[in-house]
């Protein structure tokens, strides 16, 4: 399902011309309980798949349509988030309960049982009540802005993902690192797109700060060199359109 997934998306954004991004897995899991609809959120069907997730992610080979490429990738969820509303499957997505006692072991956490020289056997953990808002199905996340990277060649990886740099400007912002090319707004990029992606980065917790009135960016007061800045420093994806 990750696999499929994945060269699902790529099949879409290399139809909008986008194919030499790369790509981040912002969540990708599988609930560990479920309520009684849901027979498929059980402790087997999570270790089973997160551990072949993160075996793809991390064995170099890619996928279909993308071979020889590795992914950086987040697991859904590191806890279980016990007083989320919804049914049984919104509350279990966690390698950990809300006590911090695992739920299961996919082989990344790397002191659970180390006394006894074994993981933890899988348990169930418990949920309350039941709603009749609709389960949520296990999906790759992604922002809706995905950002084209700063260097070509590699994709990103969980060893090793290349520095962001920042683009000079007339005020005091961070010098290059050698040997880095500039992340820049498309030519034909409107002002309009690039002011909505940066109300959007910015809404989202990107450092905005040197962009903003009396910044050390701020010069030139114009949204291209603002959206230049922002590319490197912001902490979510983009595509200027």
């Amino acid at each position: 399902m990750f696999v499929a997934m994945m060269d699902a998306v790529y099949s879409a954004i290399k139809a909008m011309g986008y194919d030499d991004l790369d790509i981040v897995v912002a969540e990708s899991g599988w609930p560990s309980l479920g309520d009684p609809n849901q027979p498929m959120c059980t402790v087997e069907n999570a270790v089973l798949y997160n551990k072949n997730m993160i075996k793809v992610v991390t064995s170099g080979e890619g996928t279909p349509l993308m071979p020889k490429r590795r992914f950086e990738t987040y697991v859904f969820a590191l806890f279980n988030e016990n007083l989320k509303p919804g049914t049984a499957a919104e509350r279990n997505w966690g390698l950990f309960r809300p006590d911090f006692s695992p739920v299961y072991d996919v082989g990344i956490l790397s002191n659970i049982g180390k006394s006894t020289g074994s993981s933890p056997s899988p348990t169930r953990s418990p949920s309350t009540g039941s709603s009749p808002y609709p389960t949520r199905s296990p999906y790759t996340g992604s922002s809706p802005y995905p950002t084209r990277s700063p260097s070509t060649g590699a994709s990103p990886s969980t060893e090793s993902s290349p520095s962001p740099t920042t683009r000079p400007s007339t005020g005091s912002s961070p010098s290059p690192t050698t040997g880095k090319t500039w992340s820049e707004p498309k030519a034909d990029a409107s002002d309009k797109a690039l002011q909505a992606s940066k109300d959007y980065g910015c809404s989202q917790g990107a450092h905005c700060k040197p962009i903003q009135t009396g910044g050390s960016s701020f010069n030139p007061n114009n949204i291209r060199s603002h959206a230049s800045l922002l590319i490197p420093l912001i902490m979510i994806c983009f595509v200027y359109i």
